[in-house]
């Protein structure tokens, strides 16, 4: 499944809990980076809108791990 990183404000959200993995912050900066498997650009997009969050930019993106 083809993977897409993305990132936007961390405002509303919190560091608080981020700990999984495919998710890095940068506080002093209020950026997220989310590193999210979907089949599309279209479904990033969906998730985001879901919590009222816009994204700043999306990119499709392969891993280098195996």
């Amino acid at each position: 499944m083809p993977k897409f990183i993305d990132a936007h404000p961390m405002n509303p959200l919190t560091a608080d809990g981020v700990s999984h993995h495919d998710i890095l912050h940068n506080e002093p900066e209020n950026k997220l980076y989310c590193v999210l498997e979907a089949p599309d650009r279209a479904a990033i997009e969906k998730h985001h809108a879901k919590i009222g969050i816009r994204r700043d930019w999306i990119h499709e993106v392969e891993s280098a791990r195996h």
